[in-house]
């Protein structure tokens, strides 16, 4: 198991009831367990001018799937913060860029999946898609390392070899647009 980044302390996640409701906070540093509460998350597909997406490789020091790649980051809004502004805030802290034209692509998207260490995400996720004129400068304790991939070539990969993507990735890119579209007839079957 990572160790816990000393932000992740302080920072507080918006517990859910099975509706989907606000029932609460906790910190974060006390939520991803072997019985992790239902909590409000979301994840982000960044998009260059060039049309190829961001994916990234989890710091190993990631308490959950440390060392896999997913898209290009997820985060938690913190009480009172709306999604986009936490998208925005998420951006900068974890890759060091700004993003334009955050929409969201899967409003409702959701999902629990259980790390090889037992530690459960169980997440309500909305999943946003944005783009970026800047070169991501990742913060280390968060992405190891990041590509810049063409959309056709990430939907093959994930269609191809699911076991090396986070589970999150892997479920939203079945639903995604800019994946779906993406995905050559012969991997989709």
């Amino acid at each position: 198991m990572g160790t816990v980044h000393p932000a992740a302390v302080r920072e507080r996640v918006v517990l859910l009831d099975d509706a989907g409701a606000p029932i609460g906070t906790a910190d974060k540093s006390e939520v991803h367990h072997a019985d992790t509460p239902l909590h409000l998350a979301f994840s982000c597909h960044v998009v260059d001018g060039g049309g190829r997406v961001l994916v990234t490789r989890r710091a190993l020091t990631k308490r959950t799937w440390p060392g896999v790649w997913t898209n290009a980051f997820c985060g938690h809004p913190a009480p009172d913060e709306q999604l986009p502004d936490a998208v925005a805030r998420r951006a900068q802290d974890e890759l060091g860029i700004a993003v334009a034209g955050v929409t969201v692509a899967l409003p409702d998207f959701r999902y629990r999946a259980v790390d090889d260490s037992g530690v459960v995400e169980n997440e309500v996720c909305p999943v946003f898609v944005a783009t970026t004129a800047d070169e991501p400068a990742p913060n280390p304790d968060e992405v190891m390392a990041h590509r810049w991939v063409d959309v056709e070539d990430l939907a093959t990969a994930l269609a191809s070899t699911p076991w090396a993507f986070s589970p999150w990735l892997v479920l939203q890119a079945q639903q995604l647009p800019l994946l779906v579209e993406a995905t050559p007839a012969q991997v989709a079957r």
